[in-house]
């Protein structure tokens, strides 16, 4: 089996050990990805920015493992205030328009309290 993992330079790949992406047997796997701007390690206030740029990221990391958002068929969405997930609505949606990936909300803490949503999903590698 092949496997190769991407990393987005996340300072957390490092201190945790873990990859942003895993490609294996044409299939990607993406971990759990909050809404930092790993650039600055900004993380905005609202979670609509948050979710964006959890998007953002891991459209990234497909597109470097040679899929994209098209291609997912599966998310979970980790949110730890439940009554904020429908703002959300509007941009997975559009995310994920022509996937239609098979979805899960769940309800939970994360690991810091500023964190609103963590995205994690399964795709195919484009064909």
């Amino acid at each position: 089996m092949s496997v190769r993992h991407i990393s987005t330079g996340s300072p957390f790949e490092e201190q945790i050990g873990y990859s942003r992406a895993v490609v294996a047997d044409g299939w990607v796997f993406v971990a759990g990805t909050t809404g930092y701007d790993y650039a600055t390690m900004i993380m905005p206030d609202s979670i609509e920015t948050q979710c964006e740029n959890a998007l953002a990221t891991i459209a990234g990391a497909l597109e470097e493992a040679g899929s994209g958002l098209d291609h997912v068929v599966r998310v979970n969405y980790i949110v730890p205030d439940p009554s904020e997930w429908h703002k959300c609505w509007p941009i997975t949606s559009t995310a994920f328009a022509k996937a239609k990936p098979a979805a899960t909300m769940i309800s939970a803490g994360l690991q810091n309290l500023e964190m609103k949503i963590e995205i994690e999903v399964t795709a195919r590698v484009a064909p």
